[in-house]
């Protein structure tokens, strides 16, 4: 009596349907709005190609299985080689301001010394692209490319990438 009960259980894993399959994904999918991991997204969009392709071709329960988990491994490492990547976020929003030291910009608004410039940066720094800025002295044309030297209140204290360094300066001394 075991034995068939065993059996019997064995037979109704072996039949499968592609609905299964369908309910398995949506029920990884869901999953996902909770844990947002990204982990069983890619695991819930290969059942449903798997339910998908069950419909479409006669396939084994062994080759079902194998595709979905070839699948799932193939968008798992796409998802952490490629994808992923590509949102890191570079814009050091909430960091200190030391992070932005040493960064390169361009000047869009000449400083003065009456009044403050603006440089801009290809990528938010501190979560802003344009900062208020001045120079110690030394005249920046509008375009000229900049880097951070230190920062003073909310302005940056810039200087062109042309000008030579202090220490450049001593040798020549």
């Amino acid at each position: 009596m075991i034995q068939t009960g065993w059996v019997a259980m064995m037979e109704m894993f072996l039949m499968i349907e592609p609905w299964h399959w369908l309910v398995l994904g949506f029920l990884l999918l869901i999953f996902e709005m909770f844990v947002p991991t990204f982990a069983s997204l890619w695991f819930g969009a290969a059942a449903i190609i798997v339910a998908a392709l069950a419909w479409l071709l006669p396939i084994s329960l062994f080759v079902q299985v194998v595709i979905w988990l070839v699948l799932s491994a193939v968008f798992l490492v796409a998802w952490f080689k490629f994808i992923k990547p590509l949102s890191v976020d570079r814009t050091k929003a909430g960091l200190g301001g030391g992070v932005i030291v040493g960064e390169t910009g361009m000047i869009v608004l000449s400083p003065q010394p009456e009044r403050a410039g603006i440089v801009r940066f290809s990528v938010p720094i501190v979560g802003a692209a344009e900062w208020m800025c001045r120079t110690t002295g030394e005249e920046i044309a509008v375009g000229e490319r900049v880097v951070v030297t230190d920062i003073v209140g909310n302005e940056l204290i810039v200087r062109s990438m042309q000008s030579p360094t202090l220490s450049q300066k001593n040798r020549q001394v």
